[in-house]
């Protein structure tokens, strides 16, 4: 219903860590108490390209928020703004304005670090007061910790482009994603024995240390397949330099070209090497096929 009032929670939420998490089970929380849709407004690009003109290689797509967002937290209704001069230049008082009148917001829930409007003016602490002085109701989260540390991206980037996969899953409370259209690559499945997958981190986003994770594979249809992953440039068998994502399905036949996917990474197992013959990769993707099977084993996570 277009009328129907909201509880927003405000933020970029890039990886939709678990500090995230504690701010989205607060909106779905004050939703519920309040009769309310829980909402997520986030902007489409990283607020620092314009405001510091400092590019921010970013852990998900802003598909890809929305895509764990509503999945992990049952948020469906998820608003993108994007984020330009006149967003960066408007009074913080005018966004909020502007704000609940267009989106009929009752609540608001942010971070305690979160900033907003003209020169960042626009801060947790005003939030609430104006929130006090107009009728809504605010929850301000206090930071999350972990590890004696306070959860962030920026924290969760460094992993990630160390290969620290394992460490990062734990800090963003859910298996690093990457959601893209199966792409037609080098068929090497028919060649390996296994069907192959191919998918491209989109620009702007955060890519992985080149080399090998046992991974996962979910398809439209909800069944999963345990993968072995390769990241990089595929030097035994191109030579274009162009990063791609090339997944082994293990259990699994058929021609998957064309349609949707999600790719979870688990563990880094190796980095990406060139070998002498195309005999040699068949062996080691078989290897590491083998690793990753005892890795899920080891992890009880099989299914």
């Amino acid at each position: 219903m277009p009328n129907e009032k909201r509880v927003i929670a405000l933020g970029f939420f890039d990886g939709v860590h678990i500090g995230h998490a504690a701010l989205l089970k607060k909106t779905k929380q004050r939703a519920e108490e309040l009769g309310a849709m829980p909402s997520v407004l986030s902007f489409d690009v990283h607020p620092d390209t314009l405001v510091f003109h400092k590019e921010v290689p970013l852990i998900n797509s802003a598909i890809g928020r929305e895509e764990i967002i509503r999945r992990c937290f049952g948020i469906q209704n998820v608003v993108f703004i994007h984020f330009n001069q006149h967003v960066m230049r408007m009074p913080w008082q005018e966004f909020l304005r502007s704000l609940v009148e267009e989106l009929q917001v009752c609540h608001i829930v942010v971070g305690h670090d979160f900033c907003f409007g003209y020169r960042g003016e626009g801060t947790a602490e005003r939030l609430k007061s104006y929130c006090a002085e107009n009728g809504l109701g605010c929850d301000v989260i206090p930071p999350v910790l972990l590890d004696g540390q306070i959860v962030s991206s920026t924290h969760i980037r460094e992993l990630i482009r160390n290969g620290q996969i394992e460490e990062a899953n734990r800090w963003l409370g859910h298996p690093h994603t990457l959601s893209d259209t199966v792409h037609s690559g080098y068929h090497l499945g028919r060649k390996l024995g296994s069907p192959t997958i191919n998918m491209f981190f989109p620009d702007g986003v955060l890519v992985p240390r080149h080399g090998v994770y046992a991974s996962k594979v979910f398809l439209e249809n909800g069944q999963s397949y345990i993968a072995v992953t390769n990241v990089g440039v595929r030097p035994t068998v191109s030579e274009e330099n162009r990063v791609s994502v090339e997944s082994h399905l293990l259990d699994y036949s058929g021609n998957l070209y064309g349609r949707q996917a999600r790719l979870e990474f688990y563990s880094f197992m190796r980095d990406e090497i060139k070998f002498d013959s195309f005999e040699a990769l068949s062996e080691q993707i078989r290897l590491d096929a083998e690793n990753a099977r005892a890795y899920f084993a080891e992890k009880g996570r099989l299914n």
